[in-house]
């Protein structure tokens, strides 16, 4: 089956894992993606180590899967000469690079333009540019604290940062939809452009509805743990020692949820009409719902609740996560071999379904310059000049 991008080549300077997280999305639906990394390896490759002989980590390979990958050094005169001659066969250019370093490495968009007048460059920066915090440097958590999000999050004592990266993985994909549009336009009209994704921006775009809360009602809310912020009853809650979620939203679930918990006279009651107000009850109403389970039996409540249709789940540590019923049967991890694993990786799956022309994880992650002889022979260097470029550190 052919894919969307089959044909398209990218080149993924990224590092860490907006950018690259973007072109493995491209690779995944079928573009020939290149990753070129420093002679020694980008400092992404490294992130959580898992004990391999080249020290790649946990981070590096579900973000490069499907990648093919080489080394150069763009710093050096003849490193930016061979970017150029890559450029010319390609689509899109991925990069996250301050624009004072991308000038310098000859990988700004004016220079890669005439180089090839219809290329794409997708990058993601941290602040967005024009601002005056532009030139700054950032990761996901800068986005997070700077959003409103982390202020809203935590106990009253203390706010706390989300440990997993939903900034990086947000711009990722807002990257994505950018750069695919582009390429329709490019198609369309045969022009090419520059096109960005900002880890403030995507911060500021999953938090917008507490800002626009705060602009219009100034209710200078503070933090409230696992409550839920417009819903309840809405928290974490412990049964025999287990912890599970239970979020009741809309009126409907509610009048379901009261006659579970044996409070039929809270359907009436005006205190409990709408969201917001079950939001404002929420320590009253979580108290309830602590109450019914401190009754129950984990299996058989978690029974009850599916058959009331109360949307409820068990927190899962990431060993449960690696064996559990609906993600096993569903094939959302799939096994990756990598040199070195004692086992394959569970690597996720291309994050979204496609009835006719899915995503698919085409091979590993490549190994630092793996691919060095095949790509540099594909733009017409002999074996001796490959070589040499090596010896001269250029690749």
């Amino acid at each position: 089956m052919k894919q969307v991008f089959e044909g398209l080549r990218v080149l993924d300077f990224g590092r860490f894992i907006a950018a690259p997280w973007c072109a493995a999305i491209f690779a995944d639906l079928g573009a020939d993606v290149i990753r070129v990394e420093r002679r020694e390896g980008g400092e992404d490759r490294y992130v959580q180590p898992l004990e391999l002989p080249d020290g790649s980590g946990a981070g590096y390979l579900p973000n490069n899967r499907g990648k093919r990958g080489i080394t150069l050094d763009t710093s050096t005169e003849e490193g930016r000469k061979i970017a150029h001659e890559l450029v010319k066969t390609a689509d899109v250019v991925i990069i996250n690079m301050p624009d004072r370093v991308m000038e310098a490495h000859g990988l700004d968009y004016e220079t890669l333009k005439s180089v090839k007048p219809d290329i794409i460059l997708a990058s993601a920066t941290a602040y967005g540019r024009g601002g005056p915090y532009s030139n700054r440097i950032g990761f996901d958590g800068i986005g997070q604290v700077m959003s409103g999000a982390v202020y809203r999050t935590g106990p009253e004592e203390q706010p706390y940062r989300f440990m997993v990266p939903y900034v990086d993985y947000a711009t990722a994909q807002n990257l994505a939809i950018a750069t695919m549009a582009a390429i329709i336009h490019r198609d369309r009209t045969g022009e090419g452009q520059h096109v960005e994704a900002s880890l403030l921006l995507s911060a500021l775009a999953v938090s917008d509805a507490l800002l626009i809360d705060q602009a219009i009602l100034e209710p200078d809310h503070g933090r409230i743990g696992n409550r839920g912020l417009a819903v309840g009853p809405c928290d974490l809650f412990e049964i025999e020692g287990r912890w599970i979620l239970v979020q009741v939203t809309g009126t409907p679930l509610f009048h379901r949820w009261c006659k579970m918990v044996g409070e039929e006279g809270w359907i009436t009651d005006p205190r409990y009409a709408r969201d917001e107000q079950r939001a404002a009850a929420g320590k009253v109403l979580n108290a309830r719902m602590q109450q019914w389970c401190d009754t129950q039996k984990f299996d058989e409540a978690m029974e009850v609740l599916e058959a009331n249709r109360i949307p409820a789940a068990e927190v899962l540590s990431p060993r449960q996560v690696l064996e559990q019923e609906h993600i096993k049967a569903m094939e959302y991890l799939k096994p990756v071999d990598y040199p070195g694993l004692p086992k394959p990786a569970p690597v996720i799956q291309t994050p979204f379904e496609m009835s006719e022309t899915p995503g698919q994880i085409a091979h590993r992650a490549p190994l630092l310059g793996e691919h060095n002889d095949e790509i540099y022979g594909e733009l017409g260097y002999d074996a001796a000049t490959i070589e040499s470029l090596r010896e001269k550190g250029v690749i």
